[in-house]
């Protein structure tokens, strides 16, 4: 049986946590939140430090000290984890869903991401290319 089938997310070492991103980016990208209602909004507006053609962190080490306001997962926050994407691997597990059959872990194949069309590579826009004040105009519903 897989670690992440046996562990719960607290119980995981820091490399298998790691381990589960599967490197689509999704988390990288701008979101806005409706006030009233909490719900959460992607839009195809990137981070600075994310590669838009890979969808990879250009200097994942550094992130926090670079984009302060950058989220770093941990196990401690599972339950806030409904603003991550419904496919991500965290959110998943802290749900008690397995992962999908194209995560690398399952698949054993990195490329899996971007051939399952989950990957934001190519399809998103830096965000010096945009305005803060036109996030809305942004909005995705493909995430």
């Amino acid at each position: 049986m897989a670690f992440w089938q046996e562990k719960t997310l607290a119980e995981m070492t820091s490399a298998e946590w790691e381990s589960l991103c599967d490197g689509c980016g999704k988390c990288c990208l701008h979101k806005l939140e409706d006030e009233d209602t909490g719900e959460v909004f992607y839009t195809y507006v990137a981070c600075k430090l994310l590669d838009t053609q890979t969808a990879r962190c250009t200097d994942y080490p550094n992130r926090v000290a670079k984009v302060p306001e950058c989220l770093c997962l941990k196990p401690s926050d599972v339950a806030s984890f409904h603003w991550l994407p419904e496919t991500c691997a965290y959110r998943l597990l802290s749900e008690g869903q397995p992962l999908a059959a194209w995560h690398p872990l399952v698949s054993g194949d990195p490329a899996s991401v971007k051939a399952a069309n989950v990957s934001v590579a190519g399809k998103v826009v830096a965000e010096h290319k945009v305005h803060p004040d036109d996030y809305e105009d942004c909005i995705v519903h493909w995430v």
